[in-house]
């Protein structure tokens, strides 16, 4: 036993020796490498001109080759110098080097470090060396060349210059760190190292000169409880041994540490160490005072409040902080009675739906060479959840286009799969179930997690596939786009959206802008009118109905978001919940116009009807609301059930992260809403995805039915309510102006002919196509179409349609201008 275990050492070092033959031999090869590709660039930056026409001859033996290695040395020359990266090629050869170091570990370098910087140079120098130049010679490469030539043309020689100075100075930065406060403290050291050069040239006589004036000061401190210790170069025999008072100059320097040179401040920093404890030998004699208790307090930092401040505190000591909810302090929230209850709403589970759907769903796959490694089911309130994981080798692919055979194999009225599911290393198959289960609005309400939110605009749609609620800010999305066919549940979804925001705002926190061209779906919420709708100071219905009036709201809100926005611009505030913050705390004086600012959410109903009826007049608003509004607390839900590209443009979509979609006719509808297929295999009754940004989440709507609705408004109206609805700004349209003042051709505006052509050749008498066309605000455009139906270009206004245009030809408006300048 003795005899093998002394034999396994030996055997592992000549395994060792095994395995580092290859190793060496690697590491030489690379550092030979290196060494030759060196020596054929320098020969051939020496007789490049013939090396480069003997490149393509190696295999001709008539041809001698000037190079150092010959025509190998020729082939690596061209190849590296002149066709790839000019002497930014010597940075390969030192990466062959540095390469055989490593593998001989010899590490000289750092590798990581050392590669990033050769690769950073091996593309600057050419671009470098192709500037200088000009392509001339072979410095640059043809890569360099090409790259110079390239930013040449694009920015010019000035930009070209910029981009190779600014690029060499960032990295030399970020190389070695160099901002102010380095450079000044590398500067200091400087400094201290010079002045400590200078004090160490002084003469002898000098030094010990300084060293009696130090024992004199030492011998007069009044305080006999510092040590002097050299921190590590002191022995043990230097403090016990007694020291008189009268010690020799040479004795007192062998205490002395090497960097300290007085003891007025200028000792090096850890060399001296303060010892309250024991009394050294050397200060024996001298007179020990107690010891005294030596407390260090720092005062706090004293907060200076300005003029503004100190005013706003005065207020707020005097009148206590501003309660926007003090006009319907006795307001009383809506309650969790007034929902109808479904009963139990658990999901039960079907063991034999589930077995047999999942062996459907395996022998299908099996039947088409797709193997299944593991299958789970997650069961939802109306859809359950196939969970696959593939077997290696398997496609996604041919997974996906399996959809109708497995809908069919299961006899499902809609078959989704998602492949693969994000964040997962799963592919999910959504089964609708046979029995669905109710998700009541009662239900979602009453849950902990709704109660308890502290979302600005809670909305709750329902519950997920895996049965958990789901709530979202509508302050966050900011704005949602909704879209389902008919009897889908848009209706209903839409109704889930304005209840939760009841349940949870106060009327002096919300006010809502409804639009309804059907009249019937949000009929029911005029009841609430004196509590949380804002309408025109002119209107008489808060519900939105008239397309004419739709227009003339949308128009209002802007100018409410641009006044929003003047009111933030004076308080320097970012959004609305700073601004109410600070309205709040009465620093922002009402005087001046500030007030608090409640939400405003816009919702239409149905958006196609508006774009058939008022197109652009209706886009554009919505558009502007949709880009600039959420800052502000203005919030747009926009829902449709023709979810087409000439409804649901790309200004609109831009503009509308937040997507919900119901069931929908075909996948290009689903397209359209979601930008990918699935709302076309929903089930209806409320089933729909919900897309954020992130991912496409599949959800149960919550069921809110007619009368509950009706029970939640007259519960709020009955109660007290302001004066009259929130009343948004004034805004004069076309149709106010009855009466269109006389032509005078002396006031025409500059653009009046340059209008009349346009409206003359498009048939078009419209003011939002002058603005578009000639670039106008509203105001001028508007002046101009006065002008033009005065003179007789165009006919009076026609409501939401363009005005009729009485010139029918180009030729006939050029007679018509040539009478107006005479």
């Amino acid at each position: 036993m003795e005899k093998s275990a002394k034999k396994t050492p030996s055997a592992a070092m000549d395994q060792n020796k095994i395995l580092s033959k290859p190793r060496i031999f690697f590491g030489i090869l690379f550092l030979l490498l290196s060494v030759v590709a060196a020596l054929s660039f320098v020969s051939y930056l020496m007789n490049w001109k013939a090396d480069q026409s003997q490149a393509g001859t190696m295999l001709d033996k008539t041809i001698k080759s000037s190079n150092f290695f010959g025509k190998i040395g020729d082939w690596l020359g061209n190849i590296f110098i002149f066709e790839s990266i000019g002497v930014a090629a010597f940075l390969v050869a030192f990466l062959f080097f540095v390469c055989g170091l490593i593998i001989l570990k010899k590490n000289y370098f750092k590798p990581w470090k050392t590669i990033g910087h050769s690769l950073f140079f091996i593309c600057w120098l050419p671009i470098f060396f192709g500037a200088i130049t000009q392509g001339e010679g072979v410095l640059s490469g043809v890569y360099g060349f090409q790259i110079m030539d390239f930013l040449n043309s694009v920015i010019g020689t000035a930009g070209l210059w910029l981009v190779i100075l600014v690029s060499i100075a960032l990295y030399f930065i970020l190389e070695f760190n160099l901002n102010p406060n380095n450079i000044k403290s590398k500067l200091t050291d400087l400094n201290d190292n010079t002045v400590g050069r200078v004090k160490g040239m002084l003469p002898k006589s000098a030094e010990s000169f300084e060293a009696d004036e130090e024992l004199e000061n030492f011998s007069e401190v009044e305080s006999p409880l510092i040590t002097v210790t050299e921190s590590a170069g002191i022995q043990k025999e230097n403090h016990s041994a007694p020291v008189k008072n009268s010690a020799p100059e040479s004795e007192f320097e062998t205490i002395k540490t090497p960097n300290q040179t007085s003891f007025d401040g200028e000792t090096a920093g850890n060399s001296l160490n303060l010892n309250l404890d024991n009394t050294p030998a050397k200060l024996e004699n001298l007179p020990v005072e107690e010891e005294i208790n030596f407390k260090v307090e720092v005062a706090k930092p004293v907060d200076v409040l300005d003029e503004s401040d100190l005013k706003s505190q005065e207020l707020v000591d005097k009148h206590g902080y501003y309660d926007h909810k003090l006009d319907l302090a006795k307001f009383q929230m809506p309650t969790i009675d007034l929902l109808r209850d479904y009963g139990n709403e658990e999901i039960s589970i079907n063991k034999d739906e589930l077995e047999e759907n999942k062996n459907k769903i395996v022998g299908l796959l099996k039947n088409f060479n797709v193997g299944i490694a593991e299958i789970k089911a997650t069961i939802g309130p109306t859809v359950t959840l196939y969970e696959i994981v593939p077997e290696a080798g398997i496609r996604v692919a041919s997974i996906k286009k399996l959809q109708d055979d497995i809908a069919l194999n299961l006899s499902a009225l809609g078959i989704r799969i998602i492949a693969p599911m994000p964040g997962k290393g799963t592919i999910g198959i959504e089964v609708p179930r046979k029995n669905p289960s109710m998700v009541s609005m009662r239900s979602v309400i009453a849950s902990q997690k709704f109660q308890n939110t502290d979302m600005d605009l809670p909305v709750v749609f329902g519950k997920t596939i895996s049965n958990e609620i789901f709530i979202a800010d509508l302050a966050k999305m900011p704005h949602l786009l909704m879209a389902g066919a008919t009897g889908q549940g848009k209706s209903v979804g839409i109704n889930a959206i304005l209840t939760s925001l009841l349940y949870k705002k106060h009327p002096s926190e919300l006010k809502f802008v409804m639009v309804d061209p059907k009249k019937v779906e949000l009929s029911l919420y005029s009841k609430i009118e004196r509590h949380y709708l804002a309408k025109l100071p002119d209107g008489e219905d808060a519900i939105i109905t008239d397309t004419h009036k739709v227009i003339n709201t949308l128009n209002s809100l802007c100018i409410e978001m641009d006044q929003r926005y003047d009111l933030l611009k004076n308080a320097f505030c970012k959004n609305l919940k700073e601004y109410n913050k600070k309205f709040s705390e009465r620093k922002l004086n009402p005087e001046n116009g500030h007030r608090y600012l409640p939400y405003i959410v816009l919702v239409v109903d149905e958006f196609a009807d508006l774009i058939m009826t008022a197109g652009k007049e209706v886009e554009l608003p919505i558009a502007r609301l949709a880009q600039l509004a959420r800052a502000v607390g203005i919030h747009l839900i926009v829902a449709t059930q023709r979810p087409s590209v000439n409804v649901i443009t790309g200004m609109i979509k831009a503009n509308f992260p937040a997507r919900a979609a119901f069931r929908v006719i075909s996948s290009v509808d689903s397209r359209t809403i979601l930008d990918s297929p699935g709302a076309d295999q929903l089930i209806g009754k409320g089933d729909m995805l919900y897309f954020n940004g992130n991912e496409i989440m599949r959800l149960q709507c919550a069921f809110v039915d007619t009368p509950e609705v009706e029970k939640i408004a007259e519960f709020i109206g009955e109660q007290k309510g302001y004066a009259s609805a929130f009343m948004l700004p004034e805004y004069s349209s076309e149709e106010n102006i009855s009466t269109v003042a006389a032509f005078d051709p002396n006031e025409k505006d500059v653009l009046f002919e340059d209008a009349a052509r346009i409206i003359v050749s498009t048939q078009q008498g419209s003011t939002s196509m002058l603005q578009r066309q000639l670039k106008l605000g509203y105001n001028r455009a508007g002046r101009i179409m006065d002008q033009l139906e005065a003179s007789g270009v165009v006919g009076g206004f026609n409501g939401a349609k363009a005005r009729e245009v009485l010139i029918s030809d180009l030729n006939s408006l050029e007679q018509f201008l040539e009478g107006l300048r005479k």
